[in-house]
């Protein structure tokens, strides 16, 4: 069986009523579905929302593609030397593969339409919800995302270092390791107990280093979603932080000018993070967005 028809079963929770109008939450690179905190879920849903988190395929408690091993190095020395056959070969599946997963669990939640909300990664998986499956998708929020487009979203080198520096494989040493997000973490409400409390619940719930390099092998060659996004008819709301250092806020800039009718919403304080000081300022933009009609 092939990595394109291969079954995949997403770990998910909800939060609310089943009869309020859905809320999907996409999360990011190698971060699980416990990076939305259910504290954040449970505020969301108390303004009217049925809210659903899930850890995308390989990550967390769903699905992994283990039998498709990617060796970083060699990858990255493929795309560098724009032997992009060599590349496409190293990684099982795309975006659209990550997007038609969260399709699969609204059907199978028995959901025909929801709003869709990404961070980071996942707000290119939600672009591309937005773009491949329009009819699925009532209103999309893109997160501290970007487009594809080189030139845009670009991470301070002291960021991308952070990123990509491996991490300890002890739990220990793990945990310890969640220190250097602070390099993209809001300046003013960074928390280092707090990113050591989620690196410990991942790292015990469902770590999976070798699940990231298909993650990133996957956003590299799905190529941008610059003529997708510009064809758009969902509408469309793109938050960002003016103190995000991972992906520039002129990742955020370029999604909402492509995005027809999309409104810009660049959060002062605020990282490549959601700090529980945010939360009421990030919920209220939420529920208005998702509202039937948008007041933001």
């Amino acid at each position: 069986m092939s990595a394109a028809t291969r079954p995949v079963t997403l770990a998910h929770d909800t939060f609310g009523d089943p009869a309020d109008p859905a809320v999907l939450l996409v999360a990011g690179f190698g971060a699980q579905m416990i990076s939305w905190h259910e504290d954040f879920c449970r505020e969301l849903a108390a303004q009217g929302r049925y809210v659903i988190r899930f850890d995308n395929r390989d990550c967390g408690r769903s699905t992994k593609f283990d039998a498709y091993p990617v060796d970083l190095g060699e990858f990255v020395a493929a795309v560098n030397a724009r032997d992009i056959e060599a590349a496409k070969a190293m990684v099982p599946y795309r975006l659209g593969d990550m997007a038609e997963d969260g399709m699969r669990l609204l059907t199978a939640l028995g959901i025909e339409r929801a709003h869709v909300v990404g961070a980071s990664m996942g707000g290119m998986i939600a672009q591309t919800m937005a773009i491949e499956h329009p009819d699925r998708v009532l209103s999309l929020t893109s997160m501290m995302s970007s487009t594809g487009e080189p030139g845009y979203g670009d991470s301070t080198p002291e960021a991308q270092a952070a990123l990509f520096a491996p991490r300890p494989a002890d739990r220990e040493g793990y945990i310890a390791s969640a220190d250097r997000e602070l390099v993209w973490a809001s300046r003013r409400y960074g928390d280092v107990a707090a990113l050591r409390e989620l690196a410990a619940r991942s790292y015990d719930r469902g770590h999976c280093p070798a699940g990231t390099a298909r993650q990133l092998g996957a956003m590299i060659l799905s190529g941008d979603r610059a003529a997708g996004l510009s064809a758009l008819t969902v509408r469309t709301l793109v938050i960002h932080g003016l103190d995000d250092t991972l992906i520039d806020p002129s990742g955020g800039r370029r999604t909402a000018q492509l995005a027809p009718g999309a409104r810009l919403f660049l959060v002062p304080d605020m990282g490549h993070d959601r700090p529980r000081e945010l939360w009421p300022t990030l919920i209220t933009a939420l529920t208005r967005h998702t509202a039937t009609r948008s007041t933001l």
